[in-house]
């Protein structure tokens, strides 16, 4: 089997588009900090609201974006800075929002990992991702949001792993990270429906995040927003013959039954833990993860896979998955014949 790469970790963090790459270099040119009166300067300026304007524009949100360095400090601001104290997370957030979670409450969530809207009331923040980053399930955010709303609480999406490939939900802040849909890493965005929600820290961004805008990085997540999601029924496509393919050697599609992300996808192969597996794969050439990038590295049993209601058995024999815009149907079978060759079945004629 050819050891050439192939990367499927696309979750983790994407290729720079061209186009991406190009506007970077542009933004690289117009060097002046916007924030400065004189001409360069202004120019500058210009440059960054027509681009937040277009990125407004391209995620159909018509609230304020306020530019950060990723989604990671996007969720910190909010969470940081929110008006209303954090009430109540989902147990399967990623580590960026539990991290300051503190003694929030953690909402019920069923064997797929949905979150129970009927738990998610409250007059505080509550924060809830749109797509869950280690088996692509998709809350129903839209309907819980409808629920905080009647009782006076607010809604932060973690949107990392949906901005630029699905429409985003009806929540108040949205976090998002431009490294994840063909952007470059070191930018990204806090949506806020309404400035009345965040106390402002003084600063840039219209007094909501100090430090001088990344220009650069903000022109190249414009370009890799612009440059739409309309390969993602073929992602959906090259998904369901990867599961298919899985499910005949003997694996196991982690919340199969779900509405999932086309993109990302978890899968169990029994009696092969995931760190034998990812060694396998990495000498054939094959890039995959074994959950989210920021605790791949852990020992610990991922607590995604835990509170969805699987052993510790079971949870370290799953391994992550994920498609991105270059990825081909040849790509599939490749994996499929390793993934075969790892749990040592033969292939079906």
């Amino acid at each position: 089997m050819s050891t050439k790469p192939l990367y499927l970790d696309h979750a983790a963090t994407t290729p720079l588009l061209p186009a991406a790459r190009d506007a970077w270099l542009e933004g690289a040119a117009i060097w002046a900090n916007p924030s400065s009166p004189h001409r360069q300067g202004r120019a500058a300026r210009a440059a960054l609201e027509e681009a937040r304007a277009r990125i407004a524009q391209l995620l159909g949100w018509t609230g304020e974006v306020v530019f950060t360095s990723g989604a990671s400090e996007a969720l910190a601001l909010a969470i940081g800075r929110s008006k209303k104290p954090l009430r109540a997370v989902s147990p399967v957030e990623h580590e960026a929002v539990l991290r300051h979670a503190g003694d929030a409450r953690r909402l019920p969530v069923d064997a797929s990992g949905h979150v129970d809207a009927d738990f998610a009331g409250g007059d505080g923040l509550v924060a809830i991702q749109q797509v869950n980053s280690e088996t692509g399930v998709i809350q129903p955010l839209d309907g819980i949001a409808v629920k905080l709303r009647e009782s006076g609480g607010i809604l932060l999406a973690d949107c990392a792993q949906a901005a630029g490939k699905l429409s985003l939900p009806d929540a108040d802040l949205i976090a998002l990270a431009a490294h994840k849909f063909g952007g470059p890493i070191g930018i990204g965005a806090l949506l806020v429906r309404d400035w009345a929600l965040l106390e402002p820290v003084g600063g840039q961004e219209r007094g909501y995040r100090a430090g001088t805008e990344n220009l650069p990085g903000v022109l190249a997540m414009t370009a890799a927003l612009d440059a739409g999601c309309d390969w993602m029924g073929e992602a959906a496509r090259l998904r369901g013959k990867l599961e298919a393919g899985i499910v005949a050697a003997g694996g196991e599609v982690i919340a199969a039954d779900a509405k999932r992300s086309p993109t990302i996808g978890g899968y169990r192969m029994p009696g092969k833990s995931s760190a034998a597996q990812l060694i396998r794969f990495d000498a054939l050439g094959i890039a995959v993860s074994a959950g989210s990038a920021c605790s791949s590295g852990s020992l610990r049993t991922s607590h995604v896979l835990s509170a969805m209601g699987l052993d510790d058995k079971a949870a370290s024999e799953v391994i992550r998955v994920s498609i991105g815009r270059e990825t081909q149907e040849a790509d599939i079978d490749r994996f499929l014949d390793a993934w075969r060759e790892i749990a040592g079945k033969q292939a079906v004629e």
